[in-house]
């Protein structure tokens, strides 16, 4: 029987099997969904028993379990490690959504549902794939599956976890999918993550809000204080104002933005997608190195003072803000994270106080296209979409995988199938059916080839 045969007459069993795992609401952000995080690792592991695993079980942490399963083939085979995460982000607002968030909806030639594509249905291509090479007596290495419940907040135990197991968990490569293509047409294989730093600023201006027609014009208004020094970190040129932010970026060679050029790339249909009239970033650079080589400084957040129905003329206590730098090779996020809390405080007017609250963070990473698994998954993306998959760096970020790398030594190949409209993080989360039996496929021809 073929790769291709299998999973057609496997299908629908696929489908039922990642949809059990959508109707469970793993939000790890939320602290009444802990029950759903349990039940959806055990989930996870009944999955990963009957796709073919010798062992799999549920492993302690500080916070959410891990998933950890393996099939051994031979001492002496090389082995892989199968990375994914089994919590999802919220689905607020819900009355953006078509249909439910949590129960899958089939339409269009689309799965639609909060996790299907992040990171649910791109850990069942996975386990799938892997399923397919087992059944077809294709698989003559090792594999070993961990799962985890928190990469949605950061990863918090993973890394204690991966240095407490780390002969448990030794491999040769390890394989994720967790990341996007350029497009159904285009496939790709990510070779390179942005790090990234994260913080909550707080401005406090007076001990209680004020009459603004009392103390207008007297007093600094925190709002405002806050919007201009967050304005004031990037320049008219698209640059991180920070002194020294730049001092680790690694500038990218002309080959390779030679490469990224070549990529299929449409800036009006890009506009268009997401309802801008014009683009906007550094100077010097274009879009898809904007939003992939180069670091960034992004407002996620911002609120203060009265937002209720009508007017209320006053001159607020306080004013927050969530914001975060994308950060590139050989920038060091703690590094970042403590210039930018030194810099901010350092700057701000003497009417206000600034506190910086750090949150999580992670580094950069990138994958030598010339590692054998890389190539054995370049290989088998180009069978099952029959062109060969481009090599680009995307602009997320996935912490874990640089701390795989300084825990456990391994580097990753990241074999995503995820595309631009899938919507991740947003409602309306959805995943194509056709890019999810190609991504089965393209997994099955791996452990072929990788063999």
């Amino acid at each position: 029987m073929s790769i291709q045969t299998y999973i057609q007459t496997n299908k629908e069993r696929f489908l039922e099997e990642l949809f059990s795992l959508i109707r469970i609401p793993s939000v790890s952000a939320k602290q009444e969904h802990k029950p759903d995080m349990e039940a959806c690792a055990q989930r996870w592991v009944e999955i990963l028993l009957s796709s073919g695993d010798d062992r799999a079980e549920l492993m302690p942490t500080c916070g959410n379990p891990v998933v950890y399963g393996e099939k051994l083939c031979a001492p002496d085979a090389p082995t892989v490690l199968v990375y994914a995460h089994y919590d999802v982000m919220p689905a607020e607002p819900f009355g953006l959504w078509y249909s439910d968030p949590f129960e899958p909806d089939v339409r269009d030639g689309r799965i639609w549902a909060r996790g299907v594509d992040d990171d649910k249905g791109q850990g069942m291509i996975q386990v799938k794939g892997f399923e397919t090479a087992l059944q077809l007596d294709l698989l003559r290495c090792n594999v070993k599956f961990i799962f985890e419940g928190e990469e949605e907040i950061g990863s918090p135990s993973l890394e204690a976890f991966c240095r407490e197991h780390k002969e448990l968990l030794k491999a040769d490569v390890i394989l994720v999918s967790d990341t996007s293509m350029v497009g159904k047409e285009t496939p790709s294989l990510t070779t390179g993550l942005r790090g990234l730093a994260y913080w909550e600023v707080e401005v406090t201006g007076p001990n209680r809000d004020l009459h603004s027609g009392h103390f207008g014009g007297a007093v600094a208004n925190p709002i405002q204080v806050l919007c201009q020094l967050m304005a004031d970190l990037v320049d008219d040129n698209g640059r991180i104002t920070i002194p020294g932010f730049y001092d680790d970026v690694e500038e990218v060679s002309a080959a390779e933005r030679e490469m990224i050029a070549r990529i299929p790339f449409d800036e009006e249909k890009y506009k268009e997608a997401i309802g801008v009239r014009a683009l906007a970033g550094e100077k010097g650079y274009f879009t898809l190195e904007r939003n992939s080589c180069r670091p960034s400084f992004d407002m996620c957040g911002i609120w203060s003072g009265y937002q209720g129905e009508g007017s209320k003329t006053v001159l607020p206590s306080k004013a927050y803000a969530k914001v975060s730098c994308r950060l590139v090779s050989h920038q060091d996020h703690a590094k970042i994270s403590e210039m930018f809390a030194a810099y901010l405080t350092q700057v701000a007017p003497e009417s206000v106080t600034v506190k910086v609250k750090p949150s999580h963070g992670g580094q950069g990473y990138v994958c030598p296209i010339d590692l054998p698994a890389y190539r054995a998954a370049e290989a088998a993306m180009g069978i099952a979409f029959g062109k060969k998959p481009l090599a680009v760096r995307r602009g997320g970020s996935i912490p874990i995988i640089s701390t795989f790398e300084e825990v456990l030594g391994i580097k990753t190949v990241l074999m995503g199938f995820g595309l631009e409209q899938d919507a991740i993080h947003s409602p309306n989360e959805s995943f194509e059916l056709d890019i999810f039996y190609k991504g089965i496929e393209s997994v099955a021809e791996f452990y072929r080839i990788y063999s």
